[in-house]
């Protein structure tokens, strides 16, 4: 066979990222995440059968500043989970190929995320 040095993938060299290549990466690896974290929450919940104490340590550890920030972050994860979804679905009724749309509504999604992020953490903490 003849040895060929041409590289197996050049696509990968001359391709350039988008917002929407980026948030599908994204929106996999939250949906990820997400299903974690319900899984965690529902043993969290389910922990209250075994006793105050159980339920206690967990509630320590998310009142502590590593158990906020992963509390913060899962909100943001939610977010961004639930407004790139919608714009899935706006897709699935075949609106919003246009590149200028599909840029405009990735943009969206993603400082969207953050604003409901702010606003779940001001109205979490009484502030709102």
């Amino acid at each position: 066979m003849k040895n060929n040095n041409n590289p197996l993938s050049p696509h990968l060299q001359i391709y350039s990222w988008q917002i929407s290549s980026l948030l599908s990466i994204a929106h996999r690896i939250v949906g990820v995440i997400n299903i974690l974290a319900i899984t965690l929450i529902c043993f969290w919940t389910l922990s209250l059968l075994l006793g105050e104490n159980s339920y206690l340590t967990t509630k320590i550890f998310l009142e502590s500043f590593l158990g906020k920030f992963i509390v913060i972050f899962l909100c943001w994860t939610f977010s961004f989970h639930i407004l790139n979804e919608i714009r899935h679905l706006i897709w699935d009724l075949g609106y919003g190929f246009d590149l200028k749309v599909s840029k405009i509504t990735g943009v969206l999604a993603l400082v969207g995320s953050f604003v409901f992020t702010i606003l779940f953490y001001l109205i979490g903490k009484n502030i709102f």
